[in-house]
C-alpha cells in the first residue's frame, strides 16, 4: 500500500477528513519553499500538494499565477522541484503530490518525469490539463514507476468522463467545487454534495474538494460530505504576504492548523 491509501485509510479509522495543502514549489525561493513545505508538514497538513510552476496556469486564479510568477522568476524548474521533495523526503514520510501542467511533462519526457518523481519520492502526479482519454502515456508511465494518478473532475464533466476517471484513477479524485479558476471564496456552492456523490458512485478511491475552499468552515462543511478538503489560495496567499520574513513558516503553520483542525470528528 503506497503513502496515499495509506494515509487515507489512517484518517477514516479516525474518523478525520484529509487535508491537502497546496503551495507553488519555489515561490519565493527554493530555499524558503522547502521553508514552507516543512512547516505545513510540521503543522499536521495529511498531504502536501506542490505546484509546479509554468508560465501559462490558465486552471488557476491570479494568487497561483502570481505564485508561479515568483516562482519562475527566482529560478525554479521541474528538476529543482524534484529536487525539493527529495529534500523533504529526508525528513518525512507525508504524501507528496505534484500538481503540473501537461507541456511541463510532455516536454521533461513523460516516462523520465515519472521515474524521476518517483525516485526523488512523489506519490502522486496531477496533470491538470491532460484529460484520461489522452493521457494513456503518461498513466502507463506513471504506473510502471509507482506513481498515483490524480485526476480532476468538475460541475461541467460529462458521464463519460466521470466513468473514466473512476476507472482509472489512482490516489485520490480532485472535485473542482465549481466551474472557473481557483480563487479563495465566500460559499460553496450548493451542489457541490451532489457532485461530490456522482464522483463517489463511479470512483473507489477517495474524494478530495477544491477551488475555493480558504477557511475551517469550509473544510469542516467539505469533509462532512467528501473524503477530504483541499486548500491553494488561502495558503499562497500567507506566502505572497510574508515573503522573506521570518515569520513566514510560523504563518503558514498556523494557518494549517486551523484547517487541520476543522477536519476531526463530525463526519
Amino acid at each position: 500500500m503506497g503513502r496515499l491509501a495509506s494515509r487515507f485509510a489512517e484518517l477514516k479509522a479516525r474518523n478525520e477528513g484529509a487535508l491537502v495543502a497546496y503551495v507553488t514549489a519555489g515561490d519565493p525561493s527554493i530555499g524558503r519553499s522547502l521553508d514552507v513545505a516543512r512547516a505545513i508538514v510540521d503543522s499536521g497538513a495529511d498531504i502536501l500538494e506542490l505546484g509546479v510552476p509554468f508560465s501559462d496556469p490558465v486552471a488557476d486564479g491570479p494568487t497561483i499565477q502570481v505564485a508561479s510568477q515568483r516562482a519562475l522568476e527566482a529560478g525554479t524548474t521541474p528538476r529543482k522541484v524534484l529536487d525539493l521533495v527529495a529534500r523533504l523526503r529526508e525528513d518525512t514520510q507525508v504524501p507528496v503530490c505534484l500538481l503540473a501542467y501537461g507541456n511541463i511533462v510532455h516536454r521533461y519526457g513523460y516516462a523520465r518525469f515519472a521515474a524521476d518523481a518517483a525516485a526523488a519520492g512523489v506519490d502522486g502526479v496531477l496533470v491538470c490539463d491532460l484529460p484520461p482519454a489522452d493521457d494513456d502515456e503518461w498513466s502507463t508511465s506513471a504506473a510502471g514507476a509507482g506513481i498515483d494518478t490524480i485526476y480532476m473532475v468538475a460541475p461541467t464533466s460529462t458521464t463519460l468522463t466521470l466513468e473514466q476517471v473512476g476507472r482509472r484513477a489512482s490516489g485520490f479524485v480532485y472535485c473542482v467545487s465549481r466551474t472557473g479558476t481557483t480563487g479563495t471564496r465566500a460559499e460553496l456552492p450548493p451542489d457541490l454534495e451532489q457532485l461530490v456523490r456522482r464522483v463517489r458512485e463511479r470512483a473507489a478511491v477517495p474524494v478530495c474538494v477544491g477551488f475555493g475552499i480558504s477557511t475551517p468552515d469550509h473544510v469542516r462543511a467539505v469533509c462532512r460530505m467528501a473524503d477530504g478538503a483541499i486548500v491553494g489560495s488561502a495558503v499562497v496567499r500567507v506566502v505572497e504576504e510574508h515573503g522573506t520574513s521570518a515569520d513566514l513558516p510560523e504563518a503558514v503553520a498556523s494557518l494549517c492548523r486551523q484547517l487541520k483542525e476543522a477536519t476531526r470528528g463530525g463526519r
